[in-house]
Protein backbone atom coordinates (compact mmCIF):
# COMPACT_ATOMS: atom_id res chain seq x y z
CA UNK A 1 0.00 0.00 0.00
CA UNK A 2 1.39 3.64 -0.79
CA UNK A 3 2.08 5.46 2.46
CA UNK A 4 0.19 8.54 2.11
CA UNK A 5 1.31 11.47 4.60
CA UNK A 6 -1.58 13.26 6.37
CA UNK A 7 -1.42 15.89 9.16
CA UNK A 8 -4.39 14.96 10.46
CA UNK A 9 -3.25 11.21 10.96
CA UNK A 10 -0.78 11.68 12.76
CA UNK A 11 0.52 9.53 15.58
CA UNK A 12 -0.27 10.72 19.30
CA UNK A 13 1.84 14.08 20.34
CA UNK A 14 4.17 13.37 23.04
CA UNK A 15 4.64 17.05 24.33
CA UNK A 16 8.11 15.88 26.79
CA UNK A 17 10.86 18.17 25.24
CA UNK A 18 14.57 18.49 25.31
CA UNK A 19 15.06 14.91 25.91
CA UNK A 20 18.92 14.13 25.03
CA UNK A 21 17.92 10.06 25.39
CA UNK A 22 17.83 7.16 22.83
CA UNK A 23 14.21 8.62 21.69
CA UNK A 24 16.03 11.58 20.04
CA UNK A 25 14.19 10.83 16.65
CA UNK A 26 11.41 9.63 17.85
CA UNK A 27 11.14 13.04 19.42
CA UNK A 28 12.18 14.66 16.17
CA UNK A 29 9.39 13.20 14.49
CA UNK A 30 6.68 13.83 17.05
CA UNK A 31 8.08 17.94 16.60
CA UNK A 32 7.40 17.70 12.88
CA UNK A 33 3.79 15.73 13.49
CA UNK A 34 2.72 18.47 15.96
CA UNK A 35 3.63 21.41 13.82
CA UNK A 36 1.74 19.77 10.70
CA UNK A 37 -1.15 18.91 12.87
CA UNK A 38 -0.77 23.05 14.37
CA UNK A 39 -0.51 24.54 10.56
CA UNK A 40 -3.40 22.37 9.29
CA UNK A 41 -6.16 23.56 11.42
CA UNK A 42 -7.01 24.82 14.65
CA UNK A 43 -6.24 22.87 17.54
CA UNK A 44 -9.18 21.15 18.96
CA UNK A 45 -10.52 20.07 22.64
CA UNK A 46 -7.83 17.06 23.20
CA UNK A 47 -4.90 19.08 21.92
CA UNK A 48 -5.07 21.67 23.68
CA UNK A 49 -5.73 20.04 27.06
CA UNK A 50 -2.45 18.19 26.33
CA UNK A 51 -0.84 21.80 26.17
CA UNK A 52 -2.44 22.46 29.70
CA UNK A 53 -0.44 19.78 31.05
CA UNK A 54 2.74 19.66 28.93
CA UNK A 55 6.62 20.95 30.47
CA UNK A 56 6.97 24.70 30.34
CA UNK A 57 10.77 24.11 29.71
CA UNK A 58 12.96 21.62 28.31
CA UNK A 59 15.17 19.63 30.24
CA UNK A 60 18.25 20.84 28.92
CA UNK A 61 19.14 23.89 30.25
CA UNK A 62 19.82 26.75 27.54
CA UNK A 63 18.09 24.76 24.99
CA UNK A 64 17.80 26.47 21.44
CA UNK A 65 14.05 25.21 21.63
CA UNK A 66 13.12 26.71 25.30
CA UNK A 67 11.89 30.18 25.06
CA UNK A 68 10.06 29.74 21.76
CA UNK A 69 8.47 26.25 23.50
CA UNK A 70 7.48 28.11 26.49
CA UNK A 71 6.02 31.14 23.83
CA UNK A 72 4.05 28.30 22.32
CA UNK A 73 2.56 26.66 25.63
CA UNK A 74 1.59 30.30 26.92
CA UNK A 75 -0.35 30.85 23.51
CA UNK A 76 -2.02 27.45 23.89
CA UNK A 77 -2.99 27.91 27.13
CA UNK A 78 -4.08 31.41 26.92
CA UNK A 79 -6.20 30.31 23.68
CA UNK A 80 -9.93 28.86 23.53
CA UNK A 81 -10.91 26.53 20.79
CA UNK A 82 -13.69 29.28 19.25
CA UNK A 83 -10.43 32.25 19.38
CA UNK A 84 -7.97 30.18 17.67
CA UNK A 85 -10.34 28.29 15.23
CA UNK A 86 -10.89 32.51 14.24
CA UNK A 87 -8.02 33.33 14.07
CA UNK A 88 -6.72 30.48 11.92
CA UNK A 89 -9.88 31.80 10.01
CA UNK A 90 -8.67 34.88 9.58
CA UNK A 91 -4.99 34.59 8.66
CA UNK A 92 -5.26 31.31 6.23
CA UNK A 93 -8.83 30.88 5.08
CA UNK A 94 -12.13 33.70 4.91
CA UNK A 95 -13.29 34.80 1.52
CA UNK A 96 -11.06 34.78 -1.28
CA UNK A 97 -7.12 34.71 -1.38
CA UNK A 98 -6.03 33.91 2.21
CA UNK A 99 -4.26 36.75 4.30
CA UNK A 100 -1.33 34.18 4.72
CA UNK A 101 -0.23 31.78 1.94
CA UNK A 102 1.21 28.50 3.17
CA UNK A 103 2.13 27.08 -0.05
CA UNK A 104 5.77 26.82 -0.81
CA UNK A 105 5.09 27.61 -4.36
CA UNK A 106 4.10 31.05 -3.52
CA UNK A 107 6.97 31.90 -1.37
CA UNK A 108 9.46 29.82 -4.20
CA UNK A 109 7.49 30.84 -7.15
CA UNK A 110 5.05 34.17 -6.15
CA UNK A 111 2.37 31.95 -7.66
CA UNK A 112 0.40 28.89 -6.85
CA UNK A 113 0.87 25.44 -8.46
CA UNK A 114 3.77 26.71 -10.20
CA UNK A 115 7.25 24.62 -11.12
CA UNK A 116 7.86 23.70 -7.27
CA UNK A 117 4.61 22.16 -6.62
CA UNK A 118 5.85 19.95 -10.14
CA UNK A 119 9.28 19.13 -8.35
CA UNK A 120 7.96 18.16 -5.20
CA UNK A 121 5.28 16.07 -6.35
CA UNK A 122 8.25 14.20 -8.54
CA UNK A 123 10.17 13.35 -5.59
CA UNK A 124 7.23 12.54 -3.56
CA UNK A 125 6.68 9.75 -5.90
CA UNK A 126 10.00 8.79 -6.21
CA UNK A 127 9.63 8.00 -2.56
CA UNK A 128 6.58 5.87 -3.15
CA UNK A 129 4.25 8.70 -1.60
CA UNK A 130 1.13 10.15 -2.77
CA UNK A 131 -1.77 13.01 -1.76
CA UNK A 132 -4.53 11.72 0.28
CA UNK A 133 -6.84 12.44 -1.97
CA UNK A 134 -9.88 13.40 0.69
CA UNK A 135 -7.46 16.68 1.72
CA UNK A 136 -8.15 19.73 -0.02
CA UNK A 137 -4.55 21.20 -0.01
CA UNK A 138 -2.17 20.56 -2.38
CA UNK A 139 1.48 18.97 -1.89
CA UNK A 140 3.02 22.16 -1.16
CA UNK A 141 1.05 23.09 1.84
CA UNK A 142 3.41 23.64 4.83
CA UNK A 143 1.63 20.35 6.76
CA UNK A 144 1.65 18.14 4.26
CA UNK A 145 5.67 18.60 3.61
CA UNK A 146 6.52 18.43 7.72
CA UNK A 147 4.21 15.67 7.90
CA UNK A 148 6.86 13.81 5.00
CA UNK A 149 9.56 14.47 7.41
CA UNK A 150 7.29 13.38 10.23
CA UNK A 151 7.19 10.06 8.20
CA UNK A 152 10.70 9.93 6.77
CA UNK A 153 12.13 9.67 10.23
CA UNK A 154 9.79 7.56 12.17
CA UNK A 155 8.88 5.16 9.14
CA UNK A 156 9.34 1.48 8.97
CA UNK A 157 11.16 1.16 5.50
CA UNK A 158 14.85 1.80 5.84
CA UNK A 159 15.32 2.23 2.39
CA UNK A 160 13.13 5.41 2.58
CA UNK A 161 13.00 6.59 6.20
CA UNK A 162 16.67 7.44 6.95
CA UNK A 163 18.54 10.94 6.96
CA UNK A 164 20.02 11.04 3.91
CA UNK A 165 16.31 11.17 2.49
CA UNK A 166 15.64 13.54 5.61
CA UNK A 167 18.85 15.61 4.41
CA UNK A 168 17.45 15.67 0.64
CA UNK A 169 14.08 16.23 1.08
CA UNK A 170 14.60 18.67 4.01
CA UNK A 171 16.77 20.97 1.67
CA UNK A 172 14.84 20.86 -1.42
CA UNK A 173 11.09 21.26 -0.06
CA UNK A 174 11.44 22.67 3.53
CA UNK A 175 14.32 24.55 4.53
CA UNK A 176 14.33 26.47 1.15
CA UNK A 177 10.86 28.99 2.27
CA UNK A 178 9.10 27.77 5.29
CA UNK A 179 11.17 30.91 7.24
CA UNK A 180 9.52 33.20 4.79
CA UNK A 181 5.70 32.07 6.20
CA UNK A 182 6.85 32.46 9.33
CA UNK A 183 7.84 35.67 8.78
CA UNK A 184 4.59 36.72 6.63
CA UNK A 185 2.39 34.70 9.94
CA UNK A 186 4.50 36.59 12.58
CA UNK A 187 4.48 39.83 10.34
CA UNK A 188 0.25 39.62 10.40
CA UNK A 189 -1.12 41.91 13.31
CA UNK A 190 -3.82 39.26 13.71
CA UNK A 191 -1.95 36.73 14.47
CA UNK A 192 -1.13 35.49 18.25
CA UNK A 193 -1.72 31.96 18.82
CA UNK A 194 0.06 31.51 15.22
CA UNK A 195 2.88 34.26 15.74
CA UNK A 196 4.18 31.74 18.57
CA UNK A 197 3.67 28.49 16.08
CA UNK A 198 5.25 30.19 13.40
CA UNK A 199 8.30 31.33 16.41
CA UNK A 200 8.83 27.69 17.27
CA UNK A 201 8.54 26.06 13.75
CA UNK A 202 11.52 29.02 12.65
CA UNK A 203 13.28 27.93 16.21
CA UNK A 204 13.10 24.17 15.36
CA UNK A 205 13.71 24.50 11.62
CA UNK A 206 17.05 26.34 12.91
CA UNK A 207 18.03 23.43 14.72
CA UNK A 208 17.38 20.92 11.93
CA UNK A 209 19.25 22.91 9.57
CA UNK A 210 21.92 22.52 11.57
CA UNK A 211 22.09 19.53 11.95
CA UNK A 212 21.96 18.87 8.28
CA UNK A 213 25.17 21.14 8.31
CA UNK A 214 27.22 19.14 10.29
CA UNK A 215 26.16 15.97 8.31
CA UNK A 216 27.24 17.44 5.27
CA UNK A 217 30.57 18.92 7.17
Amino acid sequence: MTPTPHPVDAAPISLDLGRTDDHEELARAELYGLLARLWLAPPDAELLQQFKVAVTQPEVDGAVLAAPWHDLVAAMRSTTIETAAAEFNDLFQGVGKPEVLAYGSFYLSGYLNEKPLALLRTDLAALGLSRDDSTVETEDHVSYTLEVMRYLIAGDDAALCNLEQQRRFFRNHVQTWIEQLCDATQAHVKANLWAAVAGFTRSFIAVETQGFDMLEA
